[in-house]
């Protein structure tokens, strides 16, 4: 009998004036429709985080998460003393997702999908650092559109289906993945 895969998918709160975050309609979406039959429980660990990315109409892929630089406060007014997620850690993790070719395959396919290094030092960044710190490194964080088509959930939920399938498919075949 085939393994099954286990999938952790966070979304995030108010954040500033999204009294609701798309980020977490995306999450509660994904959880009532699945990633698939086989996708649920134990072989692999992989966390998927969803973010929203104010002010933008296309799905961003982040590669990296930074340790340092934390400075904004966040809706209950806390931020970190020292300004990092881990004093002493690692300036900056990557995801052994290679986001770039990813997000080259779903633009080759017609789909606003971009890459990027800097997830944006406030809490989707502060939880992708600490998820690759702890979680060698298997985690993801994809920022959702606050706006355009791609924000509306219908949109959305199918197209952050395919992608962690297609992130699942490169862990398991990691000659799949470009260097980054």
């Amino acid at each position: 009998m085939e393994g099954r895969e286990t999938v952790v998918v966070t979304g995030f709160g108010p954040f500033r004036q999204f009294l609701v975050n798309p980020s977490w309609t995306a999450a509660q979406g994904l959880k009532v429709f699945g990633l698939g039959e086989q996708i649920d429980v134990y072989i692999k660990e992989f966390a998927v985080h969803l973010g929203l990315a104010r002010g933008s109409s296309v799905v961003i892929l982040e590669q990296t998460g930074k340790n340092s630089g934390y400075r904004d406060r966040d809706v209950c007014g806390f931020c970190p003393e020292s300004h990092c997620c881990l004093e002493g850690g690692p300036e900056k993790l990557d995801s052994v997702i290679n986001m770039r070719a990813v997000s080259k395959e779903f633009r080759q396919a017609g789909v606003d999908v971009i890459y990027s290094r800097d997830a944006g030092r406030y809490l989707c960044d502060f939880a992708y650092y600490c998820s690759l710190c702890h979680g060698g490194r298997r985690a993801a964080l994809i920022h959702v559109p606050s706006s355009g088509s791609l924000s509306s959930a219908d949109r959305l939920v199918p197209l952050l289906q395919t992608l962690i399938r297609t992130m699942l498919d490169q862990l398991e075949d990691p000659s799949d993945s470009q260097s980054q």
